[in-house]
């Protein structure tokens, strides 16, 4: 038989579906947790999960819980090395017997759409961010990931954007928020010794408010934005902490310490790096802030930090709008606006006691009610089941 060529036969009732999972690489982020905690809730379900990616820092994490990781080069755009991801993809379905190929990003999921096509597994999509539209070629590129059989939106953000932009079947688009694992992030699971440990290893000092932006060092993050307000609030105590992977920017590092020098805060803006424990360090802050200058389709963080019960001040637009509400568990501050910002950070500073506990208690219970892990993969497997047929 030509392997090229062959379909799989019909799905055998009496084992468990599996689904693929592909996206550019494990490097940290939001996608990438997503991802995981799929993989993760499939496992457990008794399906079989496999992730295809070019690796990063997250492997380990789906070693761990035994979930099948496949390299291949599918962070790459150039169209032959896409093109040969189609075989590749087509052999790895075949031999693992995939009943489903979910694609995660543009590139991948153009190799995924072709794949599927060639094998006759299902395929489907997540809309993870409102891309950038441009000229015929740049919209032909994202459209693919409107070409699932279902396509996912991560929040009704996305929804919109794909219905306005996009010739989709209104039916085909189904809105499923990211969740976070409220187990991992809740303030009671955290023992002190790790607490203990992560303040010791970072160097910081007692008794004074830490300010955190988690997040991938990228100019899109806002961290310009972000230093600028500190600045107008630097005879306040606090120390602010960047973290999140740099992933060889040193550049933009160098650009932001440069800023920082320039506002005198040198020595209260610290850039940390990638962290392996985000419940234990948003547990160490005060306040936790998203100041990106695009929107974003979700938002993770402000929502685990919502999770571990801290006030998060975020740019209002995206994600955002849908998981912060403004006034009682965060603020919503406009783009690119430092002193809006900074008076925002005063504020969060400023709550007493009772405030903060107040705050805490509405930020986890909003989660909890919302946007739980546990509500993203049952839908996710709730529609993977309805593409099956079961």
């Amino acid at each position: 038989m030509d392997p090229e060529h062959s379909t799989p036969s019909p799905l055998n009732e009496r084992r468990h579906p599996t689904v693929l999972q592909i996206l550019p690489g494990l490097h940290g982020g939001g996608v990438e947790r997503g991802t995981i905690e799929m993989a993760s809730a499939l496992k457990e379900k008794g399906w079989t999960p496999i992730v295809v990616s070019s690796g990063g820092i997250m492997i380990h994490e789906l070693k761990r819980i035994g979930v099948r990781h496949l390299t291949l080069p599918v962070d790459s755009k150039n169209p032959f090395v896409m093109r040969r991801n189609i075989a590749r993809l087509a052999a790895i379905v075949r031999e693992y017997d995939v009943d489903i190929l979910h694609a995660r990003s543009r590139a991948p999921a153009w190799s995924s759409y072709f794949a599927a096509k060639k094998t006759g597994a299902h395929f489907i999509t997540t809309f993870h961010a409102a891309y950038n539209r441009g000229g015929f070629f740049k919209n032909a590129y994202n459209a693919i990931m409107t070409k699932g059989e279902r396509v996912i939106a991560i929040s009704d953000f996305i929804a919109d954007h794909i219905h306005r932009h996009y010739d989709v079947p209104p039916g085909n688009v189904v809105t499923i928020p990211r969740g976070v694992d409220c187990r991992k992030f809740n303030p009671a699971a955290i023992h002190a010794e790790r607490i203990i440990e992560m303040a010791r290893n970072w160097g910081l000092p007692d008794g004074i408010p830490v300010i955190m932006l988690p997040g991938r060092l990228t100019r899109l993050k806002g961290h310009q934005t972000f230093i600028k307000a500190l600045a107008r609030i630097k005879d306040m105590e606090f120390l602010a902490l960047l973290v999140g992977s740099t992933e060889g920017r040193d550049a933009y590092c160098a650009e932001l310490n440069d800023l920082v020098k320039d506002n005198g805060l040198e020595g209260r803006v610290q850039i940390k790096g990638h962290c392996d424990d985000m419940a234990v360090a948003l547990m160490l802050s005060d306040v936790v802030v998203s100041a990106t200058t695009v929107p974003e389709g979700f938002g993770r963080i402000a929502v685990e930090a919502q999770a571990m019960g801290r006030p998060v001040i975020a740019t209002a637009h995206g994600g955002s709008m849908e998981t912060i509400i403004d006034g009682q568990t965060g603020w919503l501050v406009p783009v690119d606006d430092a002193e809006t910002m900074s008076d925002a950070l005063a504020a969060a500073i400023n709550l007493t006691t009772d405030e903060r506990e107040a705050v805490a208690l509405h930020a986890r219970e909003h989660v909890m009610t919302h946007f739980a892990v546990e509500h993203m993969c049952n839908a996710t497997i709730a529609l993977y089941e309805d593409i099956l047929g079961h």
